[in-house]
């Protein structure tokens, strides 16, 4: 893997500042990596270190700048610098031109740190969309930071000490969203986010904002003419600049997988490797829409089938992969997608993520605006008669279609965004049935919902389809599933590239009306209007399904696997965090009941565990 890390610092000697970046790179894994450069000044240092993402570290007289990621510069003699002389450079004069506001000239992927030890100040940012990372730690006259948590936490001035609230955060969201990180005085940036310090003061800004359009400003007609040439700029720049590497495509059978594939073999002019994974498992094998859009466009397809056994290895791998808890389990079918693809000689692959988040392709934004349609009925008819009634039916809770309406009502009122979080496991019972009362009485339980709350309430737009666009954008895409591949493709040895969230489409996407993403309790309108003839039919009918990985399922016919998950429980409940009884009443809720829904927080805890564990926490 590649990356930046670096500190700011007056107390910390030039002499011991490169054992102290070599201890940094080394906590990443990159070590042993012969491209790496460093560059130390008075009071500063930074590192790159070399992997499939490029980096750059330039120094301009007592300024130090390093990049990660494909940064394409809006200045004409930028990127002739950047092309010349590499990112660093182009970096370091756009910082010498514009100080802090020299992120304006930046778009793509990318972190950035520049350091300038002539006025101690720092600038930190990562791209848009949050591609790229960055963690810091500040403490009085220091800034320490790093692409990861590990490589922060490695400067002897970094404590390591779990956050338990972290630990909780984790738990109710199955990773630790941002800014917080799993160790206590270590936080991440936002998307679109820079931190500018400045002799021990912080501070921390949206130097971008997704501005939304909540009504039409151009005709359907128009706008789908217009959102042909951007998709396909857009995934142009991704197959830009392989410098002699080979390119593939992630292909599920989705709409987003599939049209990335379709566009890219027309930007080639040749057939593409694509690589899909399957399950033997009845509901999760979507293999067959895979072959149908490798079919319909042509593409050279790759297939492997995921075992049981796939998932007892990739396990270690994956909890050591991460530089903090991870519980997506999609991350094993991501992995050996990744692997396939390497073993194949492919060293860069295109990834369909984001298309739901800009498009409105997840089922939840449906199921909110049903509840909305019972805020229209006024509350004296909703609270006076509607709600009384139905608590008055004798036996209601026996009859189904009653049962259902009180459920509904229950959810409709409570408010967005909180209302997303009906079905969360840390909601199902109160948590001192789950948690341990000393580590229960340590927490903020609210935290995990301020900071969904912060994200949903910043969005620019009145629309609720638009606030959960912009609420996921965040955690279901930076916090979570960028996360994912990204990690796991670092791990097998590829580059992923992201067209979907490219920022042109992104903007497009934002432009575009919520009527048009959501039309009444049609999801992705728009996008799969405006692709008809360009995806098979089969896949523009196709209901969502995602890359979800048979775990529930396969805990209980496996017999490594139900080891694996029932001893990493028992250790991490001896940890002193949840109740016995919690353990066991999940384990026996997952055997007798619905073993897909109880098994993702089986594998949320299990991932915590190993995690821990590979620390030898």
């Amino acid at each position: 893997m590649s990356g930046i890390c670096g500190w700011m610092d007056a107390s910390t000697g030039q002499d011991e500042a490169r054992s102290v970046l070599e201890r940094m790179v080394s906590a990443t894994g990159a070590a042993t990596d012969p491209g790496g450069q460093e560059a130390v000044l008075p009071g500063c240092a930074l590192a790159v270190y070399r992997g499939r993402v490029p980096v750059g570290l330039h120094r301009n007289g007592a300024v130090l700048a390093a990049v990660q990621g494909h940064v394409q510069w809006t200045s004409n003699d930028l990127a002739t610098l950047a092309a010349s002389q590499g990112m660093g450079a182009a970096a370091a004069a756009a910082y010498a031109r514009h100080g802090v506001e020299c992120l304006q000239e930046m778009r793509g992927p990318f972190a950035l740190a520049i350091a300038d030890a002539r006025t101690q100040t720092t600038l930190l940012a990562v791209d848009r969309m949050g591609i790229r990372t960055l963690c810091y730690a500040t403490s009085g006259e220091r800034l320490v930071f790093g692409n990861t948590a590990d490589c922060v936490i490695a400067h002897p001035a970094v404590q390591s000490k779990l956050s338990e609230q972290a630990i909780f955060n984790y738990l109710y969201c199955h990773m630790v969203p941002s800014p917080g990180a799993i160790y206590e005085g270590v936080e991440k940036l936002l998307p679109g986010e820079r931190l500018v310090w400045r002799r021990g003061g912080v501070e921390k800004k949206f130097y971008w904002r997704l501005e939304y359009h909540d009504h039409a400003a151009a005709s359907v007609s128009a706008l789908e003419q217009r959102f042909h040439g951007v998709l396909r700029e857009s995934i142009g720049r991704a197959a830009d600049g392989l410098d002699g590497g080979r390119v593939g495509a992630f292909l599920s059978g989705g709409t987003d997988s599939s049209t990335v594939a379709g566009i890219l073999t027309e930007v080639c002019g040749r057939p593409v490797d694509t690589y899909s994974i399957g399950f033997a498992a009845e509901g999760f094998d979507e293999m067959g829409y895979a072959r149908i859009a490798a079919r319909h466009f042509g593409t050279r397809a790759h297939e492997y089938y995921v075992t049981p056994q796939d998932v007892v290895d990739a396990v270690p791998l994956i909890a050591s992969s991460y530089d903090e808890p991870f519980g997506n389990d999609s991350a094993v079918p991501t992995y050996y997608c990744a692997k396939l693809a390497k073993e194949d000689g492919v060293n860069i692959m295109l990834a369909g993520d984001g298309g739901d988040e800009i498009f409105g392709g997840n089922a939840r934004y449906v199921q909110q605006k049903v509840f909305e349609y019972y805020g229209l009925i006024p509350k004296p008819l909703r609270s006076g008669l509607i709600e009384p009634a139905l608590s008055a039916i004798p036996g209601g809770a026996a009859v189904l279609p009653v049962r259902k309406l009180r459920s509904y009502i229950k959810q409709a009122n409570i408010p967005l965004p909180d209302r997303l979080e009906s079905y969360n496991f840390l909601h199902r019972m109160p948590l001192s049935e789950i948690f341990e009362p000393d580590f229960l009485v340590r927490l903020d339980p609210e935290h995990p919902l301020q900071i969904i709350r912060e994200a949903y309430n910043r969005t620019a737009s009145a629309s609720i389809i638009n606030r959960m666009l912009h609420l996921d954008l965040k955690q279901t895409l930076a916090d979570n599933d960028l996360r994912k591949v990204s990690r796991m493709c670092e791990r097998a040895g590829v580059e992923v590239r992201y067209p979907l969230i490219d920022e042109a489409l992104v903007q497009f996407a934002a432009e575009l009306p919520p009527s048009l993403k959501v039309k009444g309790l049609k999801l992705r309108y728009f996008f799969k209007h405006a692709l008809r003839d360009f995806l098979p039919r089969e896949i523009i009918a196709k209901s969502k399904h995602g890359f979800g990985l048979p775990f529930g399922l396969w805990v209980n016919t496996h017999a490594p696997l139900a080891d694996m998950a029932q001893a990493s429980l028992e250790a991490f409940q001896r940890r002193g965090y949840m109740k016995r009884s919690y353990i066991d009443r999940l384990l026996a809720e997952h055997r007798s009941t619905h073993a897909t829904y109880f098994g993702k927080m089986i594998w949320a805890i299990m991932m915590l565990e190993q995690w821990l564990a590979a620390r030898g926490l």
